[in-house]
């Protein structure tokens, strides 16, 4: 059961897909879209902020930091100050935390009851006196655990005309804290790991994050 939600809004635009991530590899379900031109080479990049990011610099900077190392990994560099990029980069990004009680997990057996591993997965019965309660290898209490869902997103366009070249979309989700540095970084080197082919049918990739 789901108690509630909230969701930090980066900046616009991600599509919802489902993954899982863990304090060492990030699991992501990514999709590309466009034809990146056969003969171009990735170049240059600046980032392209829309008003609404403009008005919050801050947290935009934030997530163009993140996504700084996804780029350079694909073969852009950051214009030099003064020149004329060859790609505009639009960002966006999501993320929401819900407060899940233990038994939300998928693991969990049905019926009101649950049965723990040695693996250190939850395990007992929901209710009592009103309050969730949970039990499991380590200890026992009351209350619920944060879960997150996370999404990326970018277009390149044709830094001279405009034109849209290429959209990359990952997302991921699980108990690993929302939006830290490192796993927007790696969300973002995520959706770019088909660059330059595309791939619009939804798949699996696994980023490792660093130590």
């Amino acid at each position: 059961m789901i108690r509630w939600a909230r969701t930090w809004l980066l900046v616009a635009g991600a599509g919802l897909l489902a993954a899982c991530a863990s304090t060492s590899t990030l699991q992501a379900q990514i999709a590309s879209y466009g034809q990146w031109p056969a003969d171009r080479a990735p170049g240059t990049y600046a980032f392209d902020r829309l008003p609404s990011q403009q008005a919050q610099p801050e947290p935009q900077q934030r997530l163009e930091d993140a996504a700084h190392r996804a780029l350079t990994a694909v073969g852009f560099t950051a214009v030099p100050p003064g020149a004329a990029p060859d790609v505009l980069v639009q960002l966006g990004a999501r993320v929401t935390r819900y407060d899940r009680s233990p038994w939300d997990d998928p693991w969990w057996w049905r019926g009101g009851y649950a049965y723990g591993y040695p693996d250190g997965r939850w395990y007992g019965r929901p209710w009592i006196g009103g309050y969730p309660y949970w039990y499991g290898p380590y200890g026992y209490g009351y209350g619920y655990y944060d879960y997150y869902e996370r999404q990326v997103a970018l277009m390149l366009r044709d830094g001279a005309s405009g034109a849209p070249l290429y959209e990359a979309r990952a997302s991921s989700s699980g108990n690993a804290s929302g939006g830290s540095h490192e796993l927007l970084s790696a969300m973002f080197r995520a959706a770019l790991a088909d660059f330059p082919k595309s791939g619009s049918v939804p798949h699996s990739v696994d980023i490792t994050l660093a130590p």
